[in-house]
């Protein structure tokens, strides 16, 4: 009884206590930063909101960029320090990435390595910015302090690398000596690495920011968001936040200007924070384009708040919140509808030269004394681009949901492979054939060998001797064989065995030679590439067929036709030749995704008045919505590989010869040094013989004729190159003694006054122009070696419109408040005047303009007034010509100006022809339907002559 009573008593007390203790718990005691309510450990913290990012408009108030609300998906490294922190971890960010790929969304992928086509790491940037991530990713504050070793790291060595870090843990080397004895945790594929080590490695960049989330996944659905909350128990950090994404409307035609939005890197953080020392490691800022040039002012000013978390990271209490600052609203000097017509207008034109250039033949042989006009592209051409640049996708070939024709030429696939791979084998140990006695195909196969282990580092190309005899062998006069050269490579040193399976590092040059070629085996085996030149030959050797081809877009879904041209197709009623043509002309088929010459072109067009720009098309394009807010890896991997470059801004950053379109120029110099007059004549006979009498530079129109007496417009009109060779001579002439210096530098003056020694003043990134600095005579008809952009052809054909006036061309046209107020008017910049000019020399370029355009059937009868000039381009003897135009309007009293060039596009006719249809839209001059129709501009009757 005693022990009774002593244990209720004790009992008594120890609820009492109870009682207290919760009472004194709910007082939420603080201690520090930290306390206590409810048994639960709180935290205070500090938490920045981001302000809404500006909006981008028009000239005329259309929305081109703006911000929408979504959810986000982010995490906190809120896990206790231990051995099984990394494991723990990890788990987490694994499944949450499959929680979120199975509910249809995609993770943030914004790491600076990707896996390409080929199934390999690759790196996304180059140059400068990779050798600032290399710095990044091995500690460096400079990149002066990489290593050699560091600096010349492969993407996989990288991925190897961090992945093998103490503090993420997601892989090992099982042979520390050895890196190719790295093994990813629980058998991670090479995606799920690299999804993993970028939410990983932005974790740790966040790390030294207590409390501060990583996105995982941004703009995600409402069936994400629920899955996410359901498990919340099981994903620890892991948070469903709402904040903004940044949309593109009409994207395609306006990301070249615009841009777009990504996470911060760690160089532009450091500039950005010197004048804003707000901004944040996890903030969205540009990374291209106006998005970028812009930034400061569409950031806005961010908000703050401060807050109680539990322990998990779970927001239990605001304490106080500040309101952030919307950006500041830009408005752009594009007009939308100009910029969307013009786009639409050169895609239709360059469809219709490749329709009119297309030829049912295998291949395309030249004949006797045939120009790079006559260049003709083979529909076998046609079949096996679509498979090059992966229109067609050739993995799906072997899936189970293939339809029956992919099943078919994928078997046919698969046997080619094996007798491709057997014949190869032979040469590597039995046949040993000469190159040069090898078939073309063979020979294809040899060179992709060799260029692939040089790339991968396998044979190492700095230590290659050039001048070594085996090596021009080789090379050169492919006068041995394969076997020959890699068993040369080896008795050298050039091939990097720490990159082959070797169990002993000093093994014999055949035990060597054996790994190298079971690598080189292994490699191929899953190359992508090598994969693309296995069916190239099985279509030129008709073991595929056109028609299997166009089956194959059939079922995948690649093209939108009417079910009567399919069936047309499957019966044998169409030929693939006709099937095919017809997709190109009806722009199923574009010319980007055929990636053969022409697919690439530029149109620029400026307010002569002002500087403004109207309109900037790059044609092809990509869509920057799916590389803002966290890029698309598999997008981005695919617009890395596709063959017309839609990542490259053809107006700002292609420099090409501007041909005749520079005899403008020629003429002012002419002009304004007295080396000749408005009236005076020069006769045209063919060959100009001043320089060179046996070898003199030919006109255009020789051995067909000679243009005979011109003036100065006459010249212009007719593109005569004989006179402007003999301006060239005489502006290098004094004293009767030719000086191809002082010719070069008079040119060189001259350009400049006309904004052509410099860039054209637009905002965003646009390449340095090249004035000529080799034979002023050649020079003077736009040859030699000049070589400008779009943009700044574009500034100088408005200079000359304007008789004189050189703006800075822009993009900017005003900037107002989140609420409307104005803030900035962007005013027109004039670079320089051309007071030397007079109204005399004026008038006889502009006549000879006018003359040019005049003489072109498809400006017969126009209703306004239009000067231009025409400039046809050679950069290559085997690939068509460069198109060029530049031209203004009206004539009389001009208010814009167009520069088009069409890369590649064999004839300035077809460049002229696209600015008239450019003319007709803006100018109402015909049907809007009819204008932009849609399909494949017509592409006949172009001028003859290097123009």
């Amino acid at each position: 009884m005693i022990f009774c009573r002593e244990f209720l008593l004790i009992l008594a007390m120890l609820v009492c206590a109870g009682i207290l203790l919760h009472r004194i718990f709910t007082l939420q005691i603080v201690r520090g930063e930290e306390y206590l309510d409810s048994f639960v450990l709180m935290t205070k913290k500090e938490r920045s909101i981001s302000a809404a990012r500006g909006n981008i408009y028009d000239r005329n108030g259309n929305l081109l960029a703006y911000n929408e609300l979504a959810y986000f998906v982010t995490i906190e490294d809120v896990y206790e320090s231990g051995s099984s922190k990394n494991a723990q971890l990890n788990d987490t960010i694994y499944r949450l990435i499959k929680m979120i790929e199975l509910c249809g969304d995609e993770v943030v992928s914004d790491f600076d390595i990707y896996v390409d086509e080929n199934n390999e790491y690759a790196f996304s940037v180059t140059d400068n910015a990779l050798l600032r991530f290399l710095a990044d990713i091995y500690g460096h504050s400079l990149t002066s302090d990489l290593t050699y070793k560091e600096k010349t790291s492969t993407a996989e060595d990288v991925v190897n690398y961090m992945c093998s870090r103490s503090n993420f843990a997601i892989g090992t080397y099982t042979d520390p000596e050895d890196r190719n004895s790295f093994v990813p945790q629980m058998g991670y594929k090479k995606d799920e690495v690299i999804k993993m080590l970028t939410i990983r490695y932005a974790m740790s960049v966040n790390s030294y920011q207590k409390y501060i989330a990583t996105t995982v996944a941004t703009d995600v659905s409402q069936k994400t968001v629920a899955v996410v909350e359901e498990n919340a128990a099981d994903l620890k950090g892991v948070s469903v936040e709402e904040d903004t994404i940044r949309k593109y409307n009409d994207a395609v035609y306006f990301s070249q200007i615009i841009g777009y939005t990504g996470k911060v890197s760690s160089s532009e953080l450091e500039t950005l924070q010197q004048n804003d020392p707000s901004y944040r490691m996890n903030d969205i800022v540009g990374k291209a384009g106006i998005e970028n040039v812009m930034e400061t002012q569409l950031h806005g000013t961010k908000g703050s708040e401060t807050l109680y978390v539990d322990n998990t990271g779970k927001v239990q209490e605001i304490l106080s919140r500040t309101e952030a600052v919307a950006g500041n609203d830009l408005y752009l000097t594009l007009d939308r509808d100009l910029q969307i017509a013009a786009y639409d207008i050169l895609e239709q034109k360059i469809a219709g030269i490749v329709v009119s250039k297309i030829i049912n033949a295998k291949e395309y042989n030249a004949r006797e004394n045939s120009s790079s006009a006559d260049i003709k592209i083979p529909i076998y051409d046609v079949y096996f681009a679509l498979i090059d640049n992966s229109v067609i996708d050739t993995d799906h070939f072997g899936d189970p949901t293939a339809g029956d024709t992919e099943a078919e030429v994928y078997e046919k696939y698969l046997t080619r492979k094996d007798l491709v791979f057997d014949r190869l084998r032979q040469e590597f140990y039995d046949q040993k054939t000469v190159y040069n006695k090898l078939s073309k195909e063979y020979q294809n196969y040899q060179s992709y060998i060799v260029n692939m282990i040089t790339d991968k580092g396998v044979l190492v190309s700095s230590l290659i001797d050039r001048e070594d005899a085996t090596y021009i062998a080789w090379r050169t006069d492919e006068t041995i064989s394969l076997y020959e050269y890699l068993h040369y490579c080896i008795s050298k040193g050039w091939i990097d065995t720490t990159r082959l399976n070797l169990e002993d590092q000093y093994s014999d040059s055949e035990e060597i030679y054996d790994h190298l070629v079971d690598y080189i085996f292994t490699q191929l085996n899953t190359s992508k590439a090598f994969t693309k030149r296995l069916y190239k030959y099985m279509i030129m050797s008709d073991v595929v067929s056109g028609r299997e081809v166009c089956e194959i877009l059939c079922e995948q879904n690649l093209i939108d036709i009417e079910d009567e041209e399919r069936d047309k197709l499957f019966n044998g009623q169409k030929s693939a030749y006709a099937f095919m043509v017809g997709l190109i002309t009806n722009l199923d088929i574009t010319p980007a995704q055929l990636a053969l010459d022409p697919c690439s072109g530029s149109i620029v067009i400026t307010d002569v008045n002002s500087g403004d720009v109207l309109a900037l098309v790059s044609y092809p394009s990509y869509d920057n919505n799916r590389m803002a807010n966290g890029v698309d890896a598999a997008y981005y991997a695919k617009l890395q590989s596709d063959q017309s470059t839609p990542l490259f801004n053809f107006a700002t950053q292609e420099r090409t010869a501007p041909g005749s379109t520079f005899k403008m120029v020629s003429a002012t110099a002419g002009l304004c040094e007295g080396v000749i007059t408005t009236g005076e004549r020069i006769n045209c006979t063919g060959i100009f013989t001043k320089i060179d009498p046996d070898n003199g530079p030919k006109c255009w129109i020789y051995p067909r004729g000679t243009h005979g007496n011109l003036n100065v417009s006459g010249g212009i009109q007719n593109s005569c190159n004989y006179f402007f060779y003999e301006v060239g001579y005489r502006l290098a002439t004094r004293n009767g003694s030719y000086d191809s210096e002082l010719g070069l530098n008079t040119l060189g003056e001259y350009a400049g006054y006309y904004g052509l020694n410099d860039r054209s003043g637009i905002e965003i990134e646009e390449y340095a122009p090249q004035i000529s600095d080799k034979d002023p005579v050649r020079s003077a008809i736009g040859q030699g070696t000049n070589n400008y952009t779009t943009t700044q052809l574009a500034r100088y054909v408005t200079t000359v419109a304007n008789s004189g006036t050189c703006y800075d061309l822009t993009l900017l046209d005003r900037l107002c408040d989140h609420n409307g107020n104005l803030l900035i008017e962007y005013q027109p910049k004039v670079r320089n005047t051309m007071d030397m000019m007079e109204d005399s020399y004026w008038n006889a370029i502009h006549a000879g303009m006018k003359k040019v355009v005049e003489s072109k059937s498809y400006f017969a009868d126009y209703p306004i007034g239009v000067a231009g000039k025409t400039g046809t381009a050679q950069q290559s003897s085997s690939r068509p010509n460069h198109a060029l135009f530049v031209a203004y309007a009206p004539y009389e009293s001009p208010q814009i100006a167009i520069a088009t060039r069409i890369a590649f596009g064999y004839s300035s006719d077809y460049a002229a022809q696209t600015t008239e249809r450019v003319l007709a839209y803006y100018y109402h001059l015909d049907d809007e339907e009819e204008i932009l129709s849609g399909t494949a501009d017509s592409a006949t009757g172009a001028a003859i002559g290097n123009d």
